[in-house]
C-alpha cells in the first residue's frame, strides 16, 4: 500500500525513482534553482578578471598589435589574471643560445609592450617567467636550464626597471624545459617553447592616496614668536625691577612720619 502524506509525493510515483524518496513537488524545482544559481556566481567568479576595465583594455590593446603584426604572441585571460605570452619568429631571436641577455629584436618587443604593462604595473603584480626548450645545457655559468630560464627572465625585469616600472610590483620566475606548449620533436616546436610570459595577477591594489598638507594648513598665518623669556620684566612705568631702588627701615624700626608742611601766614 502507498503511503499517501498530504503534501507529499506518492511513494508509487514515478518521480520518486528519480528523488530516491517522497518530497512535495515544490522542492524538486527549488533544487533545480539552487543549483542554476550556483553556476551562475561560479561564471561570475570565472568572469571576474574580465570585468577589470585597465586589464580589459590592456588585453585589446596587445591583441590589437599581434593583429597588426608588431608582436608575435598570444594573450588569454581568466579568475587568475591576464597571460601574454612572447613567442619567437623565425627571424625574430628573444636571447642568443645558452645566453641571457636581451637581442636587439627582444628589445624592439619589449619598447612596443612596455607602456601596456607599465599602465598595469601601478596597481597589479606582474611576473615575467622564463621558458626554454629541452636542450640541456651546463655550462660555467647555467648549469642547467633552471638557471637559464631564471636569468633570462631577471634580464627582462631589468628592462622594465629601466623604463620606470615599481619594482614592488614585479617578480621573475623560470620553470625551465618543464612547461612546454608543444612537444619538443622539431626545431620550430623547440623555438615556440622557448619563449617570455608575462602573468599580470588579477589583484589590484587600492590607489594611493594623495599625500600633501591640507589646503587649509597650508594657508594659515604663522602665529607670532613667544616672547624670549630671558627678559626681565618691566615696571608699570617701563623701568626695569632690578633698577628701582627700594628703602626699607631697619628691623624693629617704624618709618619715620613725615613731618607735616606749615601753613603760610
Amino acid at each position: 500500500m502507498a503511503l499517501k502524506v498530504r503534501g507529499m509525493i506518492p511513494e508509487d510515483d514515478s518521480r520518486v525513482a528519480q528523488i530516491g524518496h517522497p518530497a512535495p513537488p515544490w522542492m524538486v524545482n527549488y533544487a533545480d534553482l539552487m543549483t542554476e544559481l550556483v553556476c551562475f556566481f561560479v561564471i561570475l567568479y570565472a568572469l571576474s578578471a574580465a570585468l577589470n576595465k585597465d586589464m580589459q583594455k590592456a588585453q585589446a590593446d596587445v591583441q590589437e598589435m599581434i593583429k597588426e603584426g608588431k608582436m608575435a604572441g598570444q594573450v588569454a585571460m581568466d579568475k587568475e589574471g591576464m597571460r601574454i605570452t612572447l613567442e619567437e619568429q623565425s627571424q625574430i631571436a628573444f636571447f642568443e643560445s645558452g645566453k641571457a641577455d636581451l637581442t636587439d629584436q627582444m628589445q624592439v618587443q619589449m619598447a612596443k609592450l612596455a607602456p601596456v604593462l607599465r599602465k598595469l604595473s601601478e596597481r597589479h603584480d606582474i611576473i615575467v617567467e622564463g621558458h626554454t626548450d629541452n636542450v640541456p645545457i651546463a655550462t660555467r655559468q647555467y648549469a642547467s636550464n633552471w638557471e637559464l630560464s631564471s636569468a633570462r627572465a631577471t634580464s627582462v625585469v631589468k628592462y622594465l626597471l629601466g623604463s620606470n616600472f615599481n619594482p614592488k610590483h614585479l617578480a621573475a620566475v623560470g620553470y625551465g624545459e618543464n612547461h612546454p606548449i608543444v612537444p619538443n620533436d622539431s626545431e620550430l616546436n623547440r623555438k615556440k617553447n622557448r619563449r617570455v610570459v608575462f602573468f599580470i595577477k588579477n589583484n589590484p591594489y587600492p590607489e594611493a592616496p594623495v599625500t600633501g598638507p591640507p589646503a587649509a594648513a597650508a594657508n594659515a598665518v604663522p602665529p607670532p614668536p613667544a616672547p624670549d623669556a630671558t627678559m626681565e620684566p618691566a615696571s608699570p612705568e617701563g623701568v626695569p625691577v632690578q633698577d628701582q631702588a627700594f628703602e626699607t627701615a631697619p628691623a624693629g624700626e617704624q618709618p619715620a612720619e613725615a613731618a607735616p608742611e606749615e601753613e603760610g601766614l
